[in-house]
């Protein structure tokens, strides 16, 4: 029996990142408030980070900050060097030279962004640059499951179904209209979608039944990103998987979504309330499970990682399946589909997280056992 005394096991320090550059600013707030609410206190210590729609770093009630418009919130950094972990308050005037002072040691940074310069790989990048474990996919499958179009691209060479489409650049549009509405109605038939490339929770997309739809949805689109896809419409159900894990995912039941309005778009998914969600969705089991088969193709093939929901296309017609796409940092509010799926799979919603957490610190530690240079063997 030893008289020594235990130190207490500390807390995990989460940084928890919200807001950001992005139409889907509020969106990220609403499921960041879910996040920090959920996690448990007893195991975790939450470090609020906000990110104001001007792209600054705000800390001390970055919640208020962002969502009341207040000015009083201090701002912050984080250092893209390996050997700090520290978030750092950013003090500057005018006249004076900037200083730096450590908020928070971090130990996992859980980013809950959606969209632009946050769900695209930029935020991981630099998370990558600071040495941060962080939950989620990394640089290179969060840029693929942001761009619809490269996203595309990577379903079709690995031999996944996705509908016919085109993209079309907005300075194209701009400078030729009738040339691109020619191309397009040739190559498809209505309905069609227009979706920008780089934009999630259905921001800027439009189901266009004519020409004048189509010619409004293209200059929607062409305000949010320079690039738009255009998709082929087809009498749909709206199914999707949740997947976790890293290199061995796992995908929860399928869910499927009945919109009362004309697609799930943002005001059905965040605002109305009319929306009809069948967990699980009303599939034969061998059917069932060729969806869940390809939601984790299609995750593992843009080497996603923590977590990803996968929206798949079944159409009524022929019963043919078609990957939509993977939201690599989907809504996490708890009436969001990602942790519906999961509850109704038997992973709580506070389980899930720890989960998140738990293969971000994995993945991280693996990483960390590779080599990060090269040196030839002397005589060589």
């Amino acid at each position: 029996m030893t008289n020594e005394k235990r130190e207490p096991k500390r807390k995990i320090r989460v940084g928890v990142i919200f807001g950001g550059r992005s139409g889907e600013h509020e969106v990220s707030l609403m499921s960041a408030r879910s996040v920090m609410d959920a996690l448990d206190r007893e195991k975790y210590e939450v470090v609020p980070i906000g990110i104001t729609k001007e792209g600054e770093w705000v800390v001390g009630d970055p919640m208020k900050a962002l969502a009341e418009g207040e000015k009083t919130a201090e701002l912050a950094t984080l250092l893209p060097h390996p050997n700090s972990s520290a978030l750092m308050r950013l003090e500057w005037q005018e006249t004076e030279p900037a200083t730096l002072s450590a908020v928070a040691e971090l130990d996992v940074v859980f980013p809950v962004l959606h969209g632009p310069y946050g769900e695209d790989g930029t935020v991981q990048g630099l998370l990558e640059l600071a040495g941060l474990p962080y939950v989620g996919a990394g640089v290179v499958g969060s840029a693929v499951g942001m761009d619809k179009a490269i996203f595309k691209y990577v379903m079709a060479a690995n031999g996944l179904p996705v509908l016919p489409w085109r993209l079309v650049l907005s300075k194209r549009w701009s400078a030729d209209q009738t040339a691109v509405l020619d191309e397009i109605e040739t190559a498809l038939t209505y309905p069609v979608f227009t979706k920008p490339a780089n934009l999630g929770s259905s921001v800027g997309v439009n189901k266009c039944h004519n020409r004048e739809e189509l010619i409004a949805g293209l200059t929607e689109a062409a305000a949010y990103d320079r690039r738009v896809v255009v998709e082929q419409g087809i009498n749909a159900r709206e199914l999707e998987v949740s997947v976790l894990g890293n290199e061995d995912p796992i995908a929860s039941v399928v869910g499927e979504i009945r919109p009362k309005r004309a697609f799930y778009d943002y005001v059905a998914k965040y605002v109305s309330d009319d929306s009809e969600l069948i967990i699980p969705a009303e599939l034969e089991p061998e059917v069932a499970e060729k969806v869940r088969a390809l939601a984790i193709r299609a995750y593992q093939a843009i080497d996603c990682a923590g977590l990803g929901r996968v929206d798949l296309l079944m159409d009524r017609d022929n019963g043919r399946l078609y990957i939509n796409e993977i939201n690599t940092i989907p809504g996490f509010t708890r009436i969001s589909m990602y942790p519906k799926l999961w509850e109704a799979t038997g992973i709580s919603y506070p389980e899930l997280l720890d989960r998140l957490i738990e293969l971000a610190l994995d993945r991280h530690e693996e990483k960390s056992r590779l080599r990060t240079s090269f040196e030839l063997e002397s005589g060589e």
